[in-house]
């Protein structure tokens, strides 16, 4: 109910300036090499753009991802990045990271930052995919309470997904690791998606009553922290002025049917800390070792 009422922090912040992205063919028609050039003059176009704006805050992330892999870029808005860490065209293993509200290209490092704790634990074995694909809610907006920014990047995650398949091939396995209200993006895309495991990381619930209903081929797995403030959010849903509020089944709860497996003490955005049981878990389902995983 608090975030029906309380208007979206730093809604009034000007719009930085930036390129419409660059018209890239989908990487198995262009290659990797053409797809990651097109998106890093993008990139560097927007930081120029940027920094006349007088924001270098923005100029400086986005001259760091003009050196980077990226499958997409936009500089526009709150911004969009996909990155691949490693290399995927003979990866055998894929994570692709869906991350939750508040992430944008100002904030993308801390989003990168657990890509990149994953990465270097699967190492040459394995790439990660960091999708900054959506417009993400405000963790204070009445945006993060509903489904529908999650439908309406479900479509994208679809194609991002299709677009890993058409590089890696059939024998790759790929996995989608969901944090917070990326879960509810990832549940949303679910149905049919051609991946082999879904991980909901610190989940307010999904908008599904349980794992069955994601229609999924996938293993559905689940973990919170004992740190991790969500278990305090209700796992309801209700219709409000018109609106349906709250994403249902609590996915760490036997009713929701998933997967348990233990995310040790960290809070909310803890899931991809070094050392962590919950990166060592995620490591396992991501490489396929899945009788190692520990509930």
């Amino acid at each position: 109910a608090c975030a029906v009422a309380v208007p979206l922090a730093g809604a009034g912040r000007g719009r930085v300036p930036a390129p419409p992205p660059a018209g890239v063919a989908a990487p198995a028609v262009a290659g990797l090499d053409g797809v990651y050039a097109g998106n890093r003059a993008n990139a560097g176009e927007a930081a120029r753009m940027a920094a006349e704006y007088g924001d270098e805050g923005r100029a400086r992330v986005e001259r760091e991802l003009a050196g980077r892999q990226l499958l997409a870029f936009d500089g526009r808005g709150q911004g969009l990045v996909t990155e691949v860490l490693g290399e995927l065209a003979t990866a055998g293993r894929v994570a692709v990271l869906v991350p939750g509200s508040d992430t944008g290209i100002d904030t993308y490092g801390r989003f990168r930052a657990g890509a990149l704790a994953l990465h270097e634990r699967l190492g040459e074995r394995g790439a990660v995919v960091a999708w900054l694909g959506y417009e993400t809610p405000g963790t204070f907006s009445s945006a993060v309470t509903t489904t529908g920014r999650a439908k309406d990047a479900a479509p994208e995650l679809r194609d991002l997904v299709g677009d890993v398949r058409s590089v890696v091939g059939s024998r790759a396995r790929i996995s989608l690791l969901c944090h917070s209200y990326g879960s509810v993006v990832c549940a949303e895309a679910a149905d049919g998606l051609d991946v082999d495991d879904i991980a909901l990381l610190g989940s307010p619930g999904t908008g599904a009553d349980t794992a069955a209903a994601l229609h999924t081929r996938a293993r559905v797995w689940a973990a919170r922290g004992t740190g991790d403030w969500v278990e305090n959010v209700p796992h309801l849903s209700a219709d409000l002025l018109g609106t349906t509020v709250g994403f249902g089944t609590d996915p760490v709860s036997p009713a929701f049917g998933a997967r348990v497996f233990d995310a040790g003490d960290g809070g909310h955005s803890d899931y991809f800390a070094p050392g962590s049981a919950s990166l060592t878990n995620l490591t396992r389902i991501v490489l396929g070792e899945t009788r190692a995983v520990t509930s």
